[in-house]
C-alpha cells in the first residue's frame, strides 16, 4: 500500500485514500504559524537546501559535537516563552505537577533551511517548536500528549519522495494516561506528522521516550523506557497503515532486560540514554546497570557490561575507542561517578579507570553523575590533552584528562581498586543532570545552579568569564557566538556576543 499524506495537493477520489487522509488529519495535532521576514544567514554556505548541524543529543554518531564557536560573553540576545503543563512526572516534597520550559535532557537541534537557521525544540508544555535561531520566533509547533523532554534526532531523509519528508524530527514523549503512540515522526519542515511508534506496556514502570534515536544510513536505533531496544526505517513512504496512525517499517526489537533483571530492581529497567556506534556496534546503557553492545551485522547484543547501577546517560565514544559512561549512586556499594570501558577486550578486562564523585541526596538521586560527560576530541590540535567533563550530583564540574592516569580509586563496587584519570580542574557549580560543553578554549556548563561560561589556556588554566542564575536541566549548544539552552522558568534562552 502506498502511502497518501494529508499535504498533497491532487485530490484523491478512490475511498479508500479518502478515509485514510481523514483519519490522520483527526489525529494530527499542529499549528503552524509563519514568519513574515525570515532573515537569510550568509554566514552558512548553501550548500543543499537542508544541513542539519547539531542534529541529536550531543550532536554526533559519537556524543561529542556541540556545535561551532562559542561566544565570550552571555549577554541575553533573545528569549522564547516555551510555557508549561501539568505532567504525570513523579512529585518531591508535595510540589505542583505543573512543569515549565524544558527538563532533561532538553537539548535543542539546530538545522539549516534554504539558507535560514531554525531551532527545534521539546517542551513541558506538550508542544514541539520550530524557532527562528537569530530572532527566537516560532515558526510552528506540533502538539504531543504530554511533555516533550528527551532531545530528537533529525533524519535527512535522501530518498524522500515529497519535500516535507526531506527532513525528519524523530520525537519521543512522556507517555499520557490511555495513550500509547507517543513516538513519532513530524515534518521539520512544516510541523506535519508522518508516523507513530507505539511503546508497548512492558515491566517497566515507564513508558517514556528520553533518549534520541542514532541513525545509521537510512536506518534508526533507539532505547525506549519501557526497556525495549527499537530498529527500524524512517524512511514515510514506507510506514504502513495501523489503525488511525502510520507506523514505520519495524527491522527488530530486542528487550534490554531479563526476568532476573525485574526480579532485582522491579519496575526501574527504564533506558533513558541515547545510542552511539563505535566499529559496528552501537552501544547503550540501560537502567538495568549494563552497557550493551549490538551486533549491526548479526542484530543481536553480543557485548554487555555489568556495573548495577540505574545508568541515565549516554555512552560517549572517545578517539582511543573507548567508551565514558556516567553512574548513578543507585543500586551500588560504591560512590557514583564515570568510567571508561574498553569494549574491544572482554567485559571483565574492559575497564580502563574509574571517577568516583562525592555523595549527596537530591530529589531522587543519592549521588554519582546523571548527565552525559562530553570530551574536546572534535576540537583539539593533536599536541592537547584529551579532556572529559562531568558534573555530578554533588555540584562539582570535573575536567579530567581521559588517557592519562593518576593514581587510584575504589571502584563503583566499593572494593575494586581501579586506575583513575588525572583531574585537570574541579568547580562548584551546583548541583546538575545536565551536560557540559567543552570546546578548544572554552567550557559550558549548565545546572540547577545557572549557566558558567569558562575559558581556558594551553596550560589548562581555567578562569570563569561570567555565570547568570537560571534552572537548566537540558544541554546547551553552541553556534557563530550564540548558546542555545532551555531553562525550567518556561524559556528558551539565546546568549552571546553583542552583534
Amino acid at each position: 500500500m502506498m502511502k497518501i499524506k494529508v499535504c498533497m495537493k491532487c485530490l484523491l477520489t478512490l475511498a479508500i485514500f479518502v478515509v485514510t487522509t481523514v483519519s490522520c488529519k483527526l489525529e494530527r495535532k499542529s499549528e503552524t504559524d509563519v514568519i513574515p521576514n525570515p532573515v537569510v544567514v550568509d554566514s552558512v554556505k548553501q550548500i543543499d537546501d537542508y544541513e542539519i548541524i547539531v542534529g541529536s543529543f550531543l550532536g554526533d554518531d559519537k556524543r561529542c559535537y556541540y556545535g561551532e564557536e562559542p561566544p565570550s560573553t552571555l549577554n541575553l540576545m533573545w528569549k522564547c516563552w516555551l510555557g508549561g503543563a501539568p505532567s504525570h512526572m513523579p512529585y518531591h516534597n508535595g510540589e505542583s505537577n505543573m512543569r515549565f520550559g524544558a527538563g532533561w535532557t532538553g537539548q535543542p537541534l539546530l538545522f539549516r533551511e534554504k539558507g535560514i537557521l531554525y531551532l527545534l525544540q521539546g517542551s513541558y508544555d506538550y508542544n514541539l517548536r520550530k524557532i527562528d535561531a537569530l530572532t527566537g520566533e516560532v515558526v510552528w509547533k506540533y502538539l504531543f500528549d504530554d511533555a516533550v523532554k528527551g532531545t530528537g534526532t533529525l533524519f535527512y531523509n535522501k530518498k524522500g519522495a515529497s519535500e516535507e519528508n526531506k527532513l525528519v524530527m524523530l520525537q519521543g514523549s512522556r507517555q499520557p494516561t490511555n495513550k500509547d503512540y507517543n513516538y513519532r515522526g513530524i515534518s521539520a519542515v512544516n510541523g506535519e506528522e508522518l508516523f507513530r511508534t507505539k511503546v508497548v506496556r512492558t515491566s517497566s514502570f515507564s513508558r517514556d521516550v528520553d533518549g534520541s534515536a542514532l541513525i545509521v544510513g537510512d536506518t534508526a536505533y533507539i532505547g525506549l523506557e519501557n526497556g525495549i531496544f527499537k530498529v527500524f526505517n524512517p524512511n514515510d513512504d514506507n510506514a504502513s497503515v495501523n489503525g488511525k496512525f502510520y507506523e514505520p517499517e519495524l527491522y527488530n526489537e530486542i528487550n534490554l532486560f531479563t526476568s532476573k533483571d525485574v526480579a532485582r530492581v522491579g519496575g526501574n529497567i527504564v533506558t533513558e540514554s541515547s545510542p552511539s556506534i563505535l566499529n559496528g556496534k552501537i552501544y547503550i546503557t540501560s537502567g538495568t546497570g549494563y552497557v550493551y553492545g549490538y551486533n549491526i551485522e548479526k542484530g543481536e547484543i553480543d557485548w554487555e557490561y555489568f556495573i548495577g547501577s540505574d545508568l541515565n546517560g549516554s555512552p560517549v565514544v572517545t578517539e582511543d575507542n573507548c567508551l565514558l559512561v556516567p553512574v548513578e549512586k543507585q543500586y551500588i556499594t560504591g560512590n557514583g561517578g564515570v568510567l571508561k570501558l574498553n569494549p574491544e577486550k572482554p567485559p571483565e578486562d574492559a575497564l580502563v579507570w574509574y571517577y568516583p564523585v562525592g555523595n549527596l541526596k537530591l530529589l531522587s538521586w543519592d549521588g554519582g553523575v546523571i548527565g552525559s560527560t562530553c570530551i574536546n576530541d572534535k576540537y583539539k590540535s593533536k599536541e592537547t590533552k584529551s579532556l572529559s567533563a562531568f558534573i555530578g550530583i554533588d555540584g562539582y564540574l570535573y575536567i579530567v584528562d581521559y588517557k592519562s592516569m593518576d593514581g587510584t580509586a575504589k571502584s563503583f563496587d566499593g572494593k575494586t581498586t581501579v586506575d583513575k584519570p588525572e583531574l585537570i580542574f574541579k568547580y562548584k557549580v551546583g548541583s546538575s543532570i545536565s551536560s557540559p560543553i567543552i570546546f578548544k578554549d572554552k567550557l559550558i556548563a549548565c545546572g540547577y545552579g545557572g549557566i558558567f561560561l569558562f575559558k581556558f589556556d594551553k596550560d589548562y588554566n581555567f578562569t570563569l568569564i561570567e555565570s547568570k542564575s537560571y534552572t537548566f536541566e537540558g544541554t546547551p549548544i553552541v553556534y557563530n557566538g550564540k548558546i542555545y539552552v532551555a531553562s525550567k522558568d518556561g524559556w528558551l534562552y539565546c546568549f552571546g556576543d553583542e552583534e
